[in-house]
């Protein structure tokens, strides 16, 4: 059976949430495992989604409102133990600072472009997952 891989995506915007799952796809990378998505459009509910545990990799929307994907990725990172890593989707390449600041591991630019968006999701689940899992 082959393993697959769950990536949460958080936006408020439904739109951006389907963007995110067509560009990266069922598999963004030969070498990563299916993907299976969970969406989330809220602060609670991405809260609740990393505290059952089983993500490996979060999508975060940095324009999202209220919750921006930025200050969501900060808190995460401090209140989850082994937090996944997080691609942050921002406005423009100008705020590529912020989500240093935000401790996000990557971050694209929002439109997503789809090859961009496959290939740095498909990078965080190499790093997350065992060698074995891929």
């Amino acid at each position: 059976m082959e393993s697959t891989a769950t990536v949460l995506v958080y936006s408020d915007n439904a739109h951006t949430r389907e963007q995110v799952r067509l560009a990266a796809g069922r598999r963004p990378a030969d070498d990563v495992p299916a993907v299976e998505y969970v969406e989330c459009a809220t602060l609670p509910a991405v809260l609740s989604e990393l505290e059952k545990g089983g993500i490996d990799a979060c999508v975060l929307d940095g324009e999202a409102s209220p919750a921006g994907g930025m200050g969501v990725c900060r808190q995460i990172k401090d209140e989850i133990f082994d937090c996944p890593p997080v691609l942050l989707l921002i406005g423009r390449p100008q705020d590529a600072w912020l989500a240093t600041w935000s401790r996000a591991e990557a971050a694209v630019a929002h439109p997503v472009d789809p090859a961009e968006l496959a290939a740095s999701l498909a990078s965080l689940l190499r790093r997350r997952l065992p060698a074995t899992a891929r």
